[in-house]
């Protein structure tokens, strides 16, 4: 290895943008930097009634400016020139209409405003229609052409959102060349590229979002889709065959983003890959071992080696594709909808006073009501959580279910609503907000059982995110409902660490990943065990759990 090299790690989460600097022989941190996207924080071209949720490319690309340069400045004027590489990740599935150049549409004036021409957003649910009929379309082919992604397309993947935007406007139709996702398109963005058919595409995007399978030879065939909706159809040709993984380089640092950032072009740029699988490599994932990336939603990662699973299908996951978390494994998705987003929507119910009613009121001045409505927001889930935590457990509690953004595994439904029982005059804010806790815990323990159900161990659990590092009492929930110990990766940032580590590899520092995981990894510092007492009631609690889910979706009409 090179002395003093470094490289970058570049995370673009739902609300913000991370960057971190690296030291690439010990996986010291250097700097970092968080950009929040402006025009998604006003709730620019988003409509939460009708599940609509777009952002603007402009929003990510002021955020990698801002956050790359933000952390050379931190980090001193030497490293600049000692950055051998930079790799992202994203959310995903996060799709945008381009042009021939590769260009985001809304980038284009025509387009500046138009949400069809921006990312489709992961959680955006808009084409649950689409989803729908590509699960009932796909059972007329002889081959299974889902079966690498549980054998249920989502309205949250690359498809159902693209023939959604197809057939709602026009104008967009009319100009988009290609299909992109959001961690294609960045390192794209970084090399200069303005040739859409040269853009590299990663494998973990490809296979766990677009059913590329090398088992089809690249995506399904043309008479797949065109018969899906004759909007379809040619549309392969404008997309991809070949897929690279996160390991392989997307090419050098172009000469305008060389001086926007102040580095030089021989900057190695990684080929991108989705947020979490990224954070599982950062987590320092092992076999066999699922990895919780807990953030707005969970992403749950399963890596296995290839001969061990050959020919082992798992039913309703996001999907389990070679190469797609660590080269020569095979990598396997699985996540909820919501689960950070679950808390959020209960403290949002509870501020609802304080944002309508005591701004106005006039016992007050103005500028103590706004400190007070400050005061009471900030510790509104420090006191639930004390308090939860305190209760007892007993097995006639309230009980939810968790599916307040639909389900997202097992079984993908986004039309699945979330619900609560046993409220009576005592269910106080507490108690409600404990069973949300147990319910998000619940809905992590049905994706560990499809796993095992499907022959596949589940032998340890990896905790990555803010949720993990921030909630004692909800790890140590998610261990007595899983009855298994979880580990708490001691990375504030194990998804931009995990682009920071193929970022290393993809420049040439490390031959391979598992090299530059061992080496830059940072440990765990914590650790949650179940507790035995607790666990047999959990159980008890989770059959229930599971027949309120049953009658719930008994009573979905789809």
């Amino acid at each position: 290895m090179p002395l003093d090299s470094f490289v970058i790690g570049v995370d673009f989460g739902t609300d913000s943008v991370r960057s971190i600097i690296v030291n690439a022989k010990n996986g010291e941190e250097v700097a970092a930097s968080i950009f929040y996207y402006p025009r998604w924080k006003k709730g620019l071209y988003c409509d939460a009634e009708n599940n609509q949720f777009r952002q603007h490319p402009s929003d990510y690309v002021e955020g990698l400016e801002f956050t790359i340069k933000d952390c050379l400045q931190k980090a001193g004027a030497d490293i600049a020139s000692k950055v051998k590489g930079i790799s992202v990740d994203t959310t995903g599935s996060t799709p945008v209409a381009v042009d021939d150049k590769g260009t985001p549409l809304a980038l284009l004036p025509a387009f500046a405003e138009n949400p069809n021409a921006m990312f489709v957003l992961w959680k955006d649910h808009t084409s649950v229609k689409e989803a729908t009929e590509l699960n009932h379309h796909a059972t007329k082919f002889d081959t299974n052409y889902l079966q690498f992604v549980g054998g249920i397309y989502s309205s949250e993947w690359f498809w159902a959102k693209l023939l959604h935007v197809l057939r709602k406007d026009e104008k967009v139709r009319s100009a988009i060349h290609s299909w992109v996702e959001h961690c294609d398109w960045i390192p794209y963005l970084l090399t200069g590229g303005n040739d859409a058919q040269q853009m590299k595409r990663g494998v973990c995007s490809a296979g766990h979002k677009s059913l590329w399978a090398e088992e089809f030879n690249g995506l399904p065939p043309d008479d797949f889709f065109s018969s899906w909706d004759g909007l379809l159809k040619g549309f392969t040709q404008k997309l991809f065959t070949e897929t690279y993984t996160s390991a392989e380089s997307a090419g050098n640092l172009s000469d305008e983003w060389s001086q926007r950032l102040g580095l030089s072009t021989n900057v190695v740029i990684g080929i991108g890959a989705f947020d979490c699988h990224m954070g599982a490599v950062g987590g320092q994932i092992e076999a066999y071992h699922l990895s919780k990336v807990m953030g707005t939603s969970t992403c749950d990662m399963l890596v296995a080696p290839v001969d061990e699973v050959k020919g082992k299908l798992v039913k309703g996951i996001c999907g389990q594709v070679p190469g797609s978390i660590i080269p020569g494994m095979i990598g396997m998705e699985a996540g909820q909808s919501a689960f950070g987003d679950a808390y959020a929507w209960f403290k949002k119910l509870l501020v609802w006073p304080l944002e309508n009613i005591l701004l106005d009121t006039s016992l007050v001045d103005r500028s103590t009501a706004e400190k007070l409505q400050a005061e009471i927001s900030d510790q509104i889930m420090v006191s639930l959580t004390k308090k939860a935590e305190a209760l007892p457990l007993k097995e006639d509690d309230e009980l939810a279910v968790d599916w307040l953004n639909g389900r997202r595994t097992p079984d993908a439904n986004q039309l699945l609503k979330a619900a609560f029982t046993g409220l009576d005059l005592a269910s106080e804010a507490p108690r409600v907000f404990r069973s949300l806790v147990e319910a998000t815990c619940f809905g992590a323990r049905k994706i560990v059982d499809r796993f095992r159900e499907e022959g596949i161990p589940v032998k340890g659990l990896i905790g990555l995110g803010g949720v993990a590092k921030k909630s004692p009492f909800i790890m140590q929930m998610m261990a007595d409902v899983m009855n298994m110990s979880i580990r708490i990766h001691k990375s504030e940032q194990t998804c931009a660490l995990g682009a920071a580590m193929f970022a290393a590899t993809a420049a040439g520092i490390y031959p391979k990943v598992e090299d530059a995981m061992n080496a830059m990894g940072q440990g765990f510092d914590a650790e949650y065990k179940p507790d035995l007492v607790k666990v047999p009631i959990y159980e008890k609690r989770y059959q229930k759990y599971t027949e309120l889910g049953d009658f719930i979706e008994q009573q979905t009409i789809l």
